[in-house]
This record gives structure tokens, sequence and C-alpha cells, in this order.
């Protein structure tokens, strides 16, 4: 990091220690690491994505970095010697990895001469999992967190602030304090107190039931078989598979893969107790595996890929697994990530997601404003369409 850099960040911490009552301390870290672990995962609290492990596994092998764009400056509150707040946030020159789009707002800035980046963002990279953001032991602390982050992001003269995937609570102290509010939509499945996935399935219309049983079938009849691999019985070999999968996954799409083998190691060392990993075989041998992260409440579907091209597989290994897992673990619900309305026939159901963001320029400040309001209309009405589209029946939607 060079010097010049370092010597703005001192000055923005400084700006932002000047916006906070006395009794507050705050910083900026370019690096996780230096932050104590244990200190930052009680505020964290279980979800694994802003555990401490989980961000510095991103960053010690090289996915979340400067090298590539994502300059970590994670913002703390102290009270004398105890972290009282904390913010995964990070210097961004890109809008890759987000799922958040704002492709349109840096094209129009660009459009009218004007630097979008770099820009800060509040989230967990590669991840759009919705869960806290403003990491704080009280409300008076996560309120403090909230002007520091504007403090710093004005302090910084960068163009925007963004928290993304962000609890509701949590945005709407955000919006109080001046951000705009923007919504989207994913798909979830939840545990309405099924004994089984035939119990799963019979709350499902008869259209939709038919076609999963038959799918499954399918997959059995050609002699596709599941296991299970949770925390350290997932090894050597299946990391080096799951990660030959996720490869092949990007490369099919033209994309580029955010991480490597260093990376998936790392959360098997670190934190074994937030993964599962569904490995599909045939003939003894694997051919497809989706890697899951959980805590004690939830399923988070990650990364899948296959090296077999069979009708329904993606299906199966990806949501039709996880749904059997989660109701024999006693799970509330299985998240199955970013878009896709064809989860919608596995019995995920729509829910909505919540990010903040503020603009530095007025004009364009006023601009997305009025387009959020627009489009939140827009995503309300294509919410409501989805969930008519329930797969659900009606006298079974609630247990």
């Amino acid at each position: 990091m060079p010097a010049a850099a370092h010597a703005a960040l001192d000055e923005a911490t400084a700006a932002v220690c000047a916006a906070l009552p006395d009794r507050y301390r705050a910083d900026v870290r370019t690096r996780i690491s230096s932050i104590d672990g244990d200190a930052w995962d009680r505020l964290a609290g279980p979800q694994p994505f802003v555990r401490h492990a989980y961000l510095a596994a991103l960053e010690e092998t090289g996915a979340a970095c400067e090298r590539t764009g994502w300059f970590p400056c994670h913002l703390i509150l102290h009270v004398d010697d105890r972290l009282v707040a904390a913010l995964p946030l990070y210097l961004k020159q890109h809008s890759w990895g987000e799922y958040v789009f704002d492709w349109a707002w840096a094209d129009a800035y660009a459009r009218h001469g004007l630097a979008y980046y770099p820009k800060l963002v509040g989230c967990v990279p590669f991840s759009p999992v919705s869960g806290t953001r403003l990491l704080a032991e009280s409300e008076a602390a996560r309120e403090q967190l909230v002007v520091a982050a504007l403090a710093l992001a004005r302090a910084l003269g960068v163009s925007s602030l963004h928290l993304l995937f962000a609890n509701v609570d949590e945005a709407e102290l955000c919006a109080a304090a001046g951000m705009m509010m923007r919504t989207g939509v994913q798909f979830r499945w939840e545990n309405r107190g099924f004994r089984s996935f035939d119990d799963h399935l019979a709350a499902m219309n008869h259209t939709k039931r038919k076609k999963i049983r038959q799918e499954r079938k399918k997959l059995a009849d050609v002699g596709v078989r599941y296991r299970h691999l949770e925390g350290r019985d997932i090894g050597a070999a299946e990391l080096a598979f799951l990660q030959r999968c996720y490869v092949d996954t990007y490369r099919r799409h033209g994309a580029r893969p955010y991480l490597d083998l260093a990376f998936f190691q790392r959360l098997a060392a670190d934190m074994p107790q937030a993964l599962m990993l569904t490995v599909a075989e045939r003939d003894g041998a694997p051919i497809a595996c989706a890697l899951n992260l959980r805590d004690a409440r939830a399923l988070y579907g990650r990364y899948w890929g296959t090296l077999a091209d069979l009708p329904g597989l993606h299906f199966e290994t990806c949501y039709h697994q996880g749904i059997e897992y989660c109701i024999a673990h006693g799970l509330e619900r299985l998240e199955g990530g970013a878009q896709g309305e064809h989860k919608l026939a596995r019995g995920l159901e729509p829910v909505r997601t919540t990010s903040v963001h503020w603009l530095a320029h007025p004009a364009f400040a006023a601009a997305v404003d009025e387009f959020l309001q627009r489009e939140d209309a827009g995503v309300g009405l294509y919410f409501d369409e989805l969930s008519e589209r329930s797969p659900f029946r009606r006298s079974s939607g609630q247990r």
C-alpha cells in the first residue's frame, strides 16, 4: 500500500473520529487479520459469512484484496479498549462480485465526465446472502457505526457508499441517516415443520410434485447416488473435486472464477463446522457437487458444478438434497442464492432483500432516488406475480 494511501486513510480516520462522540474511537484496518478474531465474532453472530475466519480467507488467499479491486477498509469502533462495532468494508474499483447491480449508475457518471469508482461497499464479497452488516454490541454503537461510515465516505471523497444485503432493521437505520433503500428478490425454502421430503412434496401441487418425483427417479435409475459430507469429513480429494467443478461452472459461462483451491482449504481448516458438501456419484465416482455453508438455523447454498450432463442433476444436487438435509437436521430454511425463477418450481419461494445506498453528488442522488422508487414498484409487482405462482397448495400454505 503506497505511503500516500496510508496518509489519506489516516486523515480520513481522523475526520471520522471528529464526527463521533468523544467516547468512541474509530479506526480503519486494511487487513482483517489485524483485528482480534474473537472480538469480531462476538459482534458478528453465528452466520458464517461475516465471521472473521471467512473474511480472512477471502483476503489472505487473494480473492478480495487490492490486486483484485477489493481494497479492505474495515471500519471498527472502540469504547476504551473494547471493540463495540465493526463493518466489513471495501474500497472498490469495479462492481463485480456484488450481485446488486449498479453498472447503469457508473455508466451515467462516466457519460457526464465523473468518476464513479472508487466507491465504498459494505458487504460479503461474492456472496449474495442477507445478514447483519453493521456488527455492533448495542443499538447505540450501531447508530454511531452508520455515522462513521458516512463520515468515512465523505472524508475519502468517494462517489458513494453501499451496504448490500443488509438486515431490514439495519437498512431502516441507514435510511433514517439519509441513505436510499433498494429492494430485490431471492428464493428460499422454508421448513414448515416437515418430517420428511415426502412430507414436503405432499404440500406441493400435483404437477410440481409429480415432476420432482419423476426427475429424482430418473437420476436414481441411471445410478446417481448422494453423500453429504460435513466438517472434517471433507477431505483433500473432495476439496480438489469441488474446485474443479467450481472452475468449470464459471468457464462454461465465460467468466473468471473468483476463488481458488486455497480458499476452500482455508474454510475447511478454519471453520469446518460451517461446511456441508453434497457429492453426487455414479458408479462410485464423483460427477457433481455443491458446497453449502450452515449455521444453527439455515443452510446456504453457495457453489456447485458438474462434470456430467444429466437432466435434473442441478436441481437435485443444489436444492432437493439441501431440502432433505434441512429437514433431517431441523434447519429452518435453505437459501438458494441470487436470481433463478427456476427455484420456484423446486419449493423455494420469493423473499425480499434490502440494500442501502448513499451518493455524494446531489443531482445524481436525486435521480437515483427517483429510479429506486420506480424500481421498487416494479419489484412489488414482480413479487406478487411470483407469489401467485407458488408451487404449494393453497390449503397447505401454512402449517
